[in-house]
């Protein structure tokens, strides 16, 4: 076999599904082999930004690798963003780019696409990814591959693969097999009998759950553990949806002073918390009421867990949760914990539309048709959905950059196959939202709910004095024909409810659902975090 054929196997074999992509010259040998060989289905788009969100989204949802191949230069550097999320918020990424030709830059000529120098691209990746190889030695090619693709597996993060044009069809050997880490068995049988031990003289035990635990396909898992211990389980705001799918005795997700007083209550009245795969970000934990000392938790993260001044170094989080779930044994009573509510029947009338009247709207369409995993933009459609029922959910919540909902639902319902909710605002529309144009020819048909309110309205709920933060009026819905689609703008409650039963009703193309919402308004989620993560800023200052 040849370099991109072994490249394509050992990414199938790794567990991923599909490439996203956009081709140019120095991409083209590439985009050639990957279309015949048939081993992995391309789906192009229209901008690299779409490309990366796509794949990332991708990779959360099926919890392993995503792919996002771009040409040199021009079409890598529109990928930066997006990779940068990936990295913040643990998304194992596999970017491929094409590149000149090994002997190109000799010429005395500059390269076009390039940047000061032929490596920049490089040197730029190396900075949010945690592994790089440039296949320019088919010699060496089938283990830099396996050694690239291993690290996005083990260490969820992102990374990076160079192909000069002139090597794609130099043979290749078959790339090795991954054999995924899984520490000292020793060192975790140990570690486990401590926490287990500490969760036993506790007398309220929680535990949190985090992007982690899906990253390494551990929900299962930890679903079965939290059954055994009877030990009540949250997720962080970047885990919702985490064990939607699974019987677990969930009581939600911990959003500080932004959520509900009970399961604050829970997680920083407990003496014993446990954080599994938790991000130590301040989307998750800046906002809390101020009773939590996360010097006091136990933190399982980075491939490492950390007890007070304890550290067990190189142990990952699946041979921590497999040790735990060895020895565990009832220590607690699950059903004494908060269970979450979560707002139902919208009222038909014709009041103006408000973001938990959105939340509102939704659950009641998941209670007549089933729930639909969700893709977020940030924004006050993230915090709505902290009022949506347990569904599967990907959202860039610690990195919190615009954009990324729209090309995140059609990843999403490639790789799961289902259809999908997507929740954005009109400010991150007009950067990715065109990407829809591509769902006729891709056959997807999400249902699209957009907020808007002619606004940069979470910016403004920071800074209210600015009118930089003021949009105007792009009438997207009357747009959705044009690429394919159908849309509605609805201003009333009634017109809300009737415009998404429509949308279930009528599979095939995708939805537009404009929600109008007036300026100022919005969800008590986000009114609450943004006095929060003013009252963080300040003592921060002081």
């Amino acid at each position: 076999m040849n370099i991109i054929e072994a490249l394509l196997e050992a990414l199938a074999v790794r567990g991923a599904g599909e490439i996203f992509g956009i081709p140019g010259d120095f991409a083209l040998p590439f985009f050639r082999i990957m279309e015949e060989s048939g081993r992995l289905p391309l789906y192009t788009l229209s901008h690299e930004p779409g490309v990366g969100f796509a794949a990332d989204a991708a990779a959360r949802f099926r919890s392993g690798l995503g792919v996002a191949a771009v040409t040199y230069g021009a079409g890598a550097f529109n990928l930066v963003n997006a990779v940068a999320g990936a990295h913040a918020e643990k998304s194992p990424l596999v970017v491929v780019s094409g590149a000149p030709g090994r002997h190109e830059g000799q010429s005395g000529l500059l390269v076009h696409h390039q940047g000061p120098r032929l490596d920049t691209q490089m040197r730029v990746f190396a900075e949010i990814t945690c592994a790089q190889a440039r296949l320019d030695d088919p010699r060496t090619a089938h283990l830099e591959i396996a050694r690239v693709l291993d690290a996005a597996l083990d260490r969820a993060r992102p990374v990076y693969i160079e192909i000069p044009r002139d090597v794609v069809g130099l043979r290749c050997r078959p790339v090795p097999e991954h054999r995924p880490r899984h520490g000292d068995p020793e060192a975790a049988a140990a570690c486990a009998e401590e926490i287990l031990a500490r969760l036993q003289r506790a007398s309220r035990p929680v535990l949190m759950v985090g992007v982690e635990v899906r990253r390494y396909g551990l929900e299962a898992k930890l679903a079965e553990l939290a059954r055994r211990l009877g030990v009540p389980v949250v997720t962080s705001f970047m885990g919702r949806g985490l064990l939607s799918s699974q019987e677990a005795p969930l009581a939600g997700t911990y959003l500080g002073v932004a959520g509900d007083p009970a399961i604050t209550d829970l997680v920083e009245g407990s003496d014993c918390l446990l954080l599994l795969g938790v991000i130590l970000s301040d989307t998750n934990f800046a906002v809390s009421a101020g009773r939590l000392d996360l010097r006091r938790t136990i933190q399982a993260l980075d491939g490492e867990v950390r007890l007070g001044y304890y550290v067990y170094p190189e142990l990952p989080l699946a041979g921590l949760v497999e040790a735990l779930l060895e020895r565990a044994v009832p220590i607690g009573d699950a059903r004494r914990a908060p269970r979450p509510e979560y707002p139902t029947g919208l009222a038909a009338d014709d009041e103006p539309i408000t973001p938990t009247d959105i939340a509102r709207a939704v659950n009641d369409l998941f209670a007549a048709h089933g729930p639909m995993p969700i893709a977020a933009d940030m924004g006050d459609c993230l915090f709505a959905a902290m009022d949506i029922a347990q569904t599967e959910l990907v959202a860039p919540g610690y990195y919190a950059g615009m954009g990324f909902g729209v090309p995140a639902g059609i990843g999403g319902q490639i790789a799961t196959g289902r259809r999908m909710l997507i929740l954005v605002g009109d400010g991150a529309f007009q950067m990715t939202g065109w990407e829809l144009g591509n769902c006729r020819r891709l056959g997807i048909d999400p249902i699209v709910l957009l907020f808007n309110n002619r606004s940069w309205e979470m910016l403004r709920a920071f800074q209210p004095q600015s009118r930089f933060n003021d949009l105007d009026d792009w009438r997207f819905a009357e747009m959705a024909p044009a690429m394919g689609g159908s849309g509605r703008r609805v201003e009333t409650r009634r017109a809300l409810r009737e415009a998404l039963e429509e949308a279930v009703a009528a599979p095939g193309r995708f939805h537009i659902v404009e929600a109008m919402l007036p300026r100022g308004a919005l969800s008590q989620r986000l009114e609450r975090f943004v006095a929060g993560q003013k009252r963080h800023a300040q003592r921060s200052r002081g």
